[in-house]
């Protein structure tokens, strides 16, 4: 085969060349896919980045099920902004800072992980005004303008008081550090927000809904297979998109893995190809137990 064929991405393209197994390899990395939402809300999260210091400082929480690509909507901005970083020498490497909220947070967890992220040293036995003053100071000298907040849903699992002093500690950071602050988190951390009326004012709220029959799910699966290191072109009718979408419930995980499989399974057969009968045969491990999402 010379050159790329004309239903592959350069990225795929490349390896159609390579052995069963790498290509396998291939399919199982994870890999990012363009599509509308995504972009869009990648252009909004940017727009941080440029965005002047004032007084009040625009945010953005982001809310969808598990499995709709949160987290890899916070990978992509960090490793774009890493890599725009290390291409011009003179942009400062910190002006985002990426934290994810583990375990039952606290202002003592936050600060703690804020310090964490940065490499800072710790004292365990420092105060939480210490450990405030140290995040604080670091924050200022190293320029940090977007602060994201990845799993933000956790703070659910603190008392409803903590939750507040959480979020105070949040806005008292906006505004002290002039600084743009970015939520994922699930649907139900939308509900957590807005019990702070102040801090909630200052979201503008994105969402990442399951998908559904439409003609961005329909670019989401070509752009998926697009990917996808096919010798054949792939061309689904409204069947096999339906039992996509009937087999993922509309969950962009679920769907990313059934089309990996099934690709997985056309390359090591030699069909080269995804079809609506394929589709049709497969079956989720734990499809018939009890669904745990």
């Amino acid at each position: 085969m010379t050159g790329k064929p004309d239903h592959l991405t350069d990225e795929a393209g490349a390896v159609l060349t390579e052995s069963i197994d790498e290509r396998v390899y291939f399919v199982r990395s994870k890999r990012w896919i363009a599509y509308p939402k995504a972009v869009e809300i990648l252009g909004h999260l940017n727009a941080l980045l440029k965005h002047p210091r004032t007084t009040r400082m625009p945010s953005i929480a982001v809310f969808g099920d598990s499995g709709m690509g949160k987290s890899m909507l916070v990978e992509k901005f960090r490793d774009d902004y890493a890599r725009g970083a290390d291409d011009e020498p003179s942009r400062p490497k910190t002006k985002l800072l990426v934290v994810e909220l583990a375990g039952r947070p606290n202002e003592r967890r936050l600060y703690a992980q804020i310090l964490a992220v940065l490499g800072a040293p710790q004292n365990p036995r420092a105060t939480i005004v210490e450990l405030e003053r140290t995040a604080v100071r670091l924050l200022v000298d190293l320029g940090v303008q977007v602060l994201v907040l990845d799993e933000i849903h956790n703070v659910l699992a603190a008392s409803w008081r903590e939750q507040r002093v959480v979020f105070n500690t949040l806005r008292y950071l906006s505004n002290e550090l002039k600084l743009s602050l970015v939520c994922f988190g699930i649907m139900e951390a939308r509900q957590a927000i807005n019990g702070d009326v102040q801090l909630a004012r200052r979201f503008d709220a994105l969402s990442l809904p399951r998908w559904t029959a439409n003609k961005e799910f329909e670019q989401l699966v070509l752009a998926i297979i697009r990917n996808l290191p096919l010798k054949e072109p792939s061309v689904l009718t409204v069947k096999g998109l339906r039992r996509i979408l009937q087999s993922s419930e509309g969950v962009s995980a679920r769907i990313f893995r059934m089309l990996n499989e099934v690709a997985i399974e056309a390359i090591e057969t030699g069909a080269e190809r995804i079809t609506d009968e394929a589709l049709e045969r497969y079956k989720p491990v734990g499809e018939d137990e009890a669904a745990f999402q």
